[in-house]
């Protein structure tokens, strides 16, 4: 049964799309709530107007002074407390914009009422999000998620505090475990970059730190809590070691070393990945890289283990292949067949001095010395995660940008959106600035204009959307922010939020985001449960047996997190 908030006010203005409510002595409104009335139109019939109130206030009727407030509390001034609450309108229906009449009643929506209120009723089908202030399930319409109507997703906040790693894997746990997808979700695939930590790496364990009221919200949601179930783990082969080891500390199974050999490193030009960076890209000596690259995709003759023989000479390091290339350009004879006639010694040395530099970066990704992989991602894992995060900046940059474009180029060769490929990433600000280019940032707007079709979801990241490339942040769909700095939550990038929003987003609890999607004139406040599965070696339970998807051991895990020094009894979880 709907519960009477109060009335429409009349001192205020009610308009087609917002009016405000004066809140019944008995009763009461908060921010989030989802309020109903209703209005007779001649030749109409009841038009039903529904919103989220977006503002509350409270103060004494009858005061004059300031001061006031002290006489009425002592009972020598008569006054009245009222409550009122600001209603901006989601729904009206039938679709006959008019303004409640002053002194209508209205109540709070449950039920059909709230979903019809928030569009819930409309979708087809639903990702659940998490839950309201009013402890009910918040869905998102996956019709904008997996490029029906729309695609991609942004997500914004301060590192460490927003969550926003987190909710972007609720998200896709949520996708894939709620029937959302129904069949399909079988063979959605979804491409994880980890940056920071080992956080992400231990996706496919149980957490062994939620309780029955976890769980509960999860069945709630119509979901079983549990980790993901077939998740492969790709790590850089550690530093100076010959075998290719996967640099990884938390697990000893279950993970698999990426690198690229020296024949693949040329015949697929992956050069221009060494330089990927925005700054770079504008120098004149870029021209030199794609000179450079060229003429190795040209010379380069594949040999054992990945080496290459360059005019007779084999190459069996990255350190031998730079070696080469300094000295082709360094030589009167070969400079100019190997940078172009028209480019100066200065610019050519700009290229040596970076391309030197990028030895001890990219050095154990690019092997003369190990077999072929064939292409890094050959997982057949539903959820591929690549960690970066014992990675210098350099080498990360080249890892995002080379499997990226790889990525991409098989979905284009495949010529169908299905089966979907999410891909998840965070910092977008450093590798699609909104200033400069670079190879990295040409991939990411290409799939953030023609992913869709293509059926590349981008899930990207970033502690301030108003560093991002515009046409990224334009593209997607559905919008998230969690807790914000002042100064960035009053950026036009946040336009989308209420203006009570953008002050809560300063003060936005871990686990608390705003979600924008198309459907909706207000973003909602989501409240997305605690992660069921492990975020730290310390909370690892047991891994799902091998299933035919991966054919592989899953991992045992550090039983100690090494890191957590002080015991973790106080130690709240990075969620």
């Amino acid at each position: 049964m709907s519960e009477s908030v109060g009335r429409v006010l009349g001192t205020e203005d009610a308009t087609p799309l917002a009016f405000w409510v004066g809140v019944g002595p008995e009763a009461y409104a908060q921010l989030d709530d989802v309020l109903t009335t209703e209005r007779q139109v001649p030749g109409v019939g009841t038009v039903r107007i529904s919103g989220v109130v977006t503002a509350v206030r409270s103060r004494h009727e009858g005061a004059q002074f300031d001061s006031d407030v002290f006489d009425i509390a002592g009972g020598l001034l008569p006054a009245q407390v009222q409550e009122a609450a600001e209603v901006t309108v989601t729904r009206v229906e039938p679709e006959v914009f008019v303004p409640p009449r002053p002194g209508a009643e209205v109540q709070r929506a449950s039920g059909e009422d709230r979903d019809r209120a928030l569009y819930f009723d409309g979708m087809a089908r639903q990702v659940p999000l998490g839950f309201s202030r009013d402890g009910q399930p918040v869905f998102l319409n996956p019709d904008f998620l997996d490029g029906t109507r729309g695609a991609h997703v942004s997500i914004s906040g301060i590192s460490g505090v927003a969550t926003k790693t987190s909710f972007a894997t609720w998200m896709l746990y949520s996708l894939l475990h709620s029937g959302a997808l129904g069949a399909e979700a079988a063979n959605t695939k979804a491409l994880i970059f980890n940056v920071k930590g080992e956080d992400l790496l231990l996706l496919d364990h149980d957490n062994t730190k939620i309780d029955e009221t976890v769980r509960d919200s999860y069945r709630r949601l119509g979901m079983e809590p549990g980790a993901f179930k077939s998740v492969e783990v790709l790590a850089p082969p550690r530093e100076g070691d010959a075998n290719g080891v996967p640099d990884v500390a938390c697990r000893s199974t279950g993970v698999d070393a990426f690198y690229w050999t020296l024949a693949e490193f040329c015949q697929l030009s992956l050069l221009p990945f060494v330089f990927a960076d925005g700054d770079d890209d504008r120098q004149q000596y870029t021209m030199v890289v794609h000179q450079v690259a060229a003429r190795l995709r040209k010379e380069a003759r594949p040999k054992d283990n990945g080496a290459v023989a360059v005019d007779g000479q084999l190459l069996t390091s990255y350190r031998d292949l730079v070696d080469l290339v300094c000295e082709r350009l360094s030589d009167d004879e070969t400079r100019t067949e190997w940078a172009g006639s028209a480019i100066g010694l200065g610019t050519v040395n700009a290229f040596i001095r970076r391309l030197i530099a990028s030895g001890r970066d990219i050095g154990r990704l690019i092997r003369g010395d190990l077999p072929p992989k064939g292409a890094v991602l050959t997982s057949d894992a539903q959820v591929t995660v690549v960690d970066l995060h014992n990675l210098p900046d350099r080498a990360q940059r080249f890892v995002v940008g080379v499997v990226l474009r790889t990525e991409f180029e098989r979905k284009e060769k495949a010529g169908t959106a299905r089966p979907l490929q999410f891909v998840v990433l965070d910092e977008l600000n450093k590798y699609a600035p909104r200033e400069g280019t670079s190879p990295i940032k040409d991939i990411l707007l290409d799939i953030a204009e023609r992913g869709r079709s293509l059926g590349v979801i981008l899930i990207g990241a970033q502690q301030t959307a108003s560093e991002v490339e515009r046409r990224i942040a334009s593209n997607s769909a559905i919008r998230v922010v969690g807790r914000l700095d002042a100064a960035e939550a009053t950026r036009p990038e946040y336009g989308f939020l209420t203006q009570a929003q953008r002050m809560r987003v300063l003060m936005a609890k871990p686990g608390t985001m705003f979600v924008a999607q198309p459907e909706l004139p207000v973003p909602l406040v989501v409240n997305f449960p605690f992660p069921a599965w492990a975020t730290r070696p310390a909370e690892a339970g047991s891994a799902p047996a091998p299933t035919a998807r991966s054919g592989r051991a899953m991992s045992p895990t550090a039983k100690v997190d090494p890191f957590d020094l002080a015991g973790d009894d106080e130690d709240d979880i990075p969620f």
